[in-house]
């Protein structure tokens, strides 16, 4: 009966009415893939029993279709998804895969699934057995894809014995991913395996991590591991592959020396680790790895230090040796932390021996123990090559003499000075310079000749002559034109010498070519010293004809001024043929001085005429700057010789070269002068003349000052007058700054278009161009800044005659409203000076000029 009932449940799933097309296409195409999986589709919702016979009978026809087989499995482990691993349909579907692999067994994605579906069930020896099994079936290439999965599987179990097997098999296929062995061996704490494969890969020039990591950090991650820990590396020489590491890698001295020392601190060889440190900071040339190995040292002996004293504190007794060990360890402590400074210095000096700075700190580091000084000396002055010396070499032999000098060892002191010498320094100012403080070593213990006989043996004149800047001669054949050497070597002539020897001294630094100006000016005070003020005034002479200005200026001044201070005007023509000399080529920048002793020359022992000559050649020599200054003196002295009309010519010119500021000034000045004469018209033309000039909006003072000088002289025409003159010269600058906007904006429209496309902040770039053309009128209304005093004449003969009369009659009650105005309705024209004004003021001038 059961047997009935299950063959009608079979009927039932496979035999209905909708089964039946698709059966008949099945019997009509039973080796058709695509028929079959048409069917098994049309069942995919029926039981899964029924789709499972359905898959069966296809693989049955078609044993080798790997579509019909991957469906196949897929669809059985969904249907055991989420089962116990216990349950026997794993069993089903793990029979099923073997099934597919007698046909399948090339298939990497078979293998895969089987082989993954076997890892969740945690059978480990069949699912090993298994990757074997796939790995011998697929080829070579198709491995790629297996062992990630079966490397999975051994680090997912604890079995680690059984991995390290597998992984030693894959690194021999794939032996650039040792970095993944490594991680796993770290993990599960077979750290001298792991050390062994890093130093492997480390010495391997041809490994690329597929990490990124560069040999030089594998290599830190080696040191980091056999450093940290010794207790479970014993494959490897640690000290060997460290030093290595040292000889290697040069950039990362302080840190490979650390991990050396650590090495041998966790193993518990102290006195070791205390001679690494030691090796460490005595070989270092870096101050960056001296403080990594100086800080590690420190802490080293402080923990040491710490741990013993925590040791002691604990002993009901301790005893002497105890006491003797935590001193001993204090000591170094201290010792070490003493040294730093010391330590640190060598390894500057070693990372540049030549560095003559270093040396000197170094001396200073030893100050109190004079053996170690010497010491210190001697080995700087061995190791430092001239050539190669940053800083100054012959310090370093002149303080190593100064030293024995202030221990009262002179012979010593002179001995380091005669070495120092025979040094072939670079420059011949050092050997100079070591010749010099051997004189003033002599001189400073009153050995006076000793320090001339140096001098005289210092600048002796070698067998041939050589250029000084000649770098192919040594220093000392160049030394016999320092002027160094020579300036002391004179300076010891005046204060020990005698006048003869001394003088020979000054001759022989001019034959030489290699005197300076304050070389002369010293030599010509010398002779004066001693009376020989001709022999003085020889030397200045001689320093003249060797320079040029304006290294001259300073012999020509000092000559003049001794060469008046002796003779005055007793040799008044000597005296002025060396003025002339001294200004044919005098440049501007030091003609003022001269030009004013040399009109104090003539003023008190010459004739008035020719000191105001040389004032007026001097409004012409100084530079445009100095101008008004010497104008100023050329009128007080004019004024006191000749009286104050003598000075109006002088105030024309003045007008007439100087800038237009000091024009201003200067037009003021003249006008205030005619007004204290009662010259009041000639004032007035004065103002009027210089009104052109004079933007009413800008130098307001001046216009202030007219009005207030016709409120005091004027009248009512002649306000109204010098009103219209302000209005006309207003408007005048006013059309001048309104051209000029509008070339500038024109300018700026073809660039950046019309003046209508201007932004809305374009009015305040519109008053921006106005101030700017303001500014440059000022410089450009007169043409230079200079206005030219003329003749006043009739311009338009007969024409101009007549009266001209001016409709628009201005109010003299409304002047300050006038001022205020700024558009009116006046012709833009140049302000003359009034011929009959500015006539009558020449004519006076040329009378007064006769009379005087």
């Amino acid at each position: 009966m059961s047997t009935q009932n299950s063959t009608e449940e079979y009927m039932e799933i496979i035999f209905t009415d909708d089964d039946l097309p698709y059966e008949e296409e099945i019997l009509r195409n039973p080796y058709s893939v695509k028929h079959w999986l048409r069917y098994i589709d049309f069942k995919k919702k029926a039981p899964k029993h029924g789709v499972n016979i359905l898959y069966e009978r296809a693989l049955k026809e078609l044993p080798g279709s790997y579509k019909l087989w991957y469906n196949y499995l897929r669809t059985r482990r969904q249907q055991v998804k989420g089962r116990c691993i216990t349950d026997p349909l794993y069993e089903e579907v793990n029979n099923a895969f073997e099934r597919s692999l007698i046909f399948m067994h090339k298939m990497p994605r078979i293998w895969m699934d089987y082989c993954t579906f076997l890892t969740d069930q945690c059978k480990i020896t069949r699912t090993r057995r298994v990757f074997d099994r796939a790995l011998r079936a697929l080829p070579i290439t198709q491995h790629h894809r297996i062992w990630p999965i079966y490397l999975s599987f051994v680090k997912k179990h604890d079995i680690q014995e059984t991995a390290l097997r597998v992984f030693r098999r894959y690194l021999k296929l794939c032996p650039e991913n040792a970095e993944q062995y490594i991680e796993y061996l770290a993990e599960v704490g077979r750290l001298d395996e792991a050390a062994i494969v890093l130093g492997k890969i480390v010495n391997d020039e041809n490994f690329v991590s597929l990490h990124g990591k560069s040999n030089h950090q594998l290599w830190n991650e080696l040191c980091e591991l056999i450093s940290k820990n010794p207790d479970k590396v014993h494959s490897l020489n640690v000290d060997a592959i460290i030093r290595g590491g040292l000889r290697r890698y040069t950039d990362q001295l302080g840190h490979l020396w650390n991990c050396l020392a650590d090495y041998y601190v966790r193993s518990g060889l102290f006195d070791r680790a205390r001679d690494i440190y030691e090796e460490a900071i005595q070989t270092v040339t870096t101050v960056r790895d001296f403080t990594q190995v100086f800080d590690a040292y420190a802490q080293f002996e402080e923990l040491s230090l710490g741990k013993r004293m925590e040791e002691i504190s604990k002993l009901a007794t301790p005893t002497e040796d105890d006491d003797i060990d935590l001193e001993l360890r204090l000591a170094r402590f201290e010792n070490l932390m003493e040294r730093r400074l010391l330590l640190l210095n060598s390894v500057l000096l070693r990372q540049n021996p030549h560095n003559v700075q270093e040396w000197h700190k170094r001396v200073m580091l030893y100050e109190g123990k004079p053996h170690e000084i010497i010491n210190t000396y001697t080995e700087a002055v061995q190791t430092v090559d001239p050539k190669l010396a940053v800083g100054k070499l012959h310090s370093l032999w002149v303080e190593f003499a100064k030293f024995y000098e202030k221990n009262g060892q002179i012979e010593d002191a002179r001995l380091i000075f005669k070495k120092g010498t025979e040094v072939q320094y670079v420059k011949v100012d050092d050997l100079a310079t070591v010749w010099c403080e051997w004189a003033e070593m002599e001189i400073r213990n009153e050995c006076y000749d000793e320090a001339l006989k140096l001098m005289h043996k210092a600048t002796v004149l070698p067998s041939r002559k050589v250029a000084y800047h000649d770098d192919t001669e040594t220093v000392q054949a160049r030394l016999y034109k320092s002027l160094k050497l020579w300036s002391m070597y004179a300076d010891l002539e005046e204060s020990f010498g005698t006048f003869k020897s001394c003088k020979a001294v000054y001759d022989r630094i001019i034959d030489l070519k290699i005197a300076t100006p304050q070389i002369i000016i010293n030599y010509g005070m010398f002779l004066e010293e001693h009376n020989y003020f001709e022999e003085a005034f020889r030397a200045y002479e001689k320093g003249i004809s060797l320079f040029k200005w304006p290294n001259v200026y300073d012999i020509w001044n000092t000559y003049l001024t001794k060469f008046l201070k002796r003779y005055g005007g007793s040799k008044l023509e000597r005296a002025r043929d060396l003025f002339e000399q001294c200004l044919e080529n005098c440049p501007s920048k030091f003609a003022k001085p001269l030009y004013l002793l040399y009109a104090k020359l003539e003023e008190e022992h010459g004739m008035a005429r020719h000191a105001m000559a040389v004032y007026e050649r001097a409004t012409n020599a100084v530079p445009t700057e100095e101008m008004f200054d010497i104008f100023n003196i050329y009128i007080k002295k004019a004024a006191e010789i000749y009286g104050i009309p003598k000075t109006r010519q002088i105030y024309e010119k003045a007008i007439e070269v100087l800038p237009e500021d000091k024009t201003r000034e200067m037009c003021l000045r003249f006008a205030e002068m005619e007004t204290k004469l009662g010259e009041i018209d000639r004032a007035r033309a004065i103002y009027a003349h210089c009104s052109q000039i004079c933007d009413p909006r800008v130098t307001i003072e001046f216009w202030q000052t007219w009005k207030e000088f016709e409120v005091r002289h004027g009248n009512e025409d002649t306000m109204r007058e010098m009103l219209r003159i302000k209005r006309s010269v207003q408007a005048m600058y006013n059309t001048q700054v309104n051209m000029m906007s509008a070339q500038m904006l024109s300018s700026a429209g073809s660039m950046s278009g019309t003046v209508a496309d201007l932004a809305p902040g374009a009015k305040d770039d519109m008053r921006m161009l106005e101030a700017k053309a303001a500014e440059m009128v000022g410089t450009t209304a007169s043409k230079g800044g200079n206005i030219m005093f003329v003749r006043g004449e009739t311009q338009g003969g007969k024409d101009n005659e007549d009266k001209v009369v001016n409709p628009d009659e201005i109010n003299i009650d409304d002047e300050e409203e006038e001022e205020e105005t700024d558009d009116v309705d006046v012709p833009v024209e140049k302000q003359s000076i009034p011929s009959e004004v500015f006539g009558g003021l020449k004519k006076k001038n040329d009378d007064e000029e006769d009379d005087v």
